[in-house]
């Protein structure tokens, strides 16, 4: 009985697997950072080059 106890409280005493989680949440959160980014780019670019190919079709739209 007293080694169940003892192997629980070892376990929940037990942190290798926080550190696995935390170092996962940051890659999360990361590639979400990353994607916020690359998506407003994206889309200023988009305008840009959407203003540039009208400025040089002579306000013709551009697909």
């Amino acid at each position: 009985m007293m080694t169940i106890v003892s192997s629980t409280r070892s376990f929940l005493k037990n942190e290798d697997g926080v550190t696995a989680i935390e170092y996962g949440l940051i890659a999360a959160l990361i590639a979400v950072a990353v994607i916020a980014v690359v998506t407003t780019i994206g889309t200023r670019l988009n305008v840009a080059f959407q203003s540039i190919c009208t400025k040089l079709n002579n306000n013709t739209a551009c697909t």
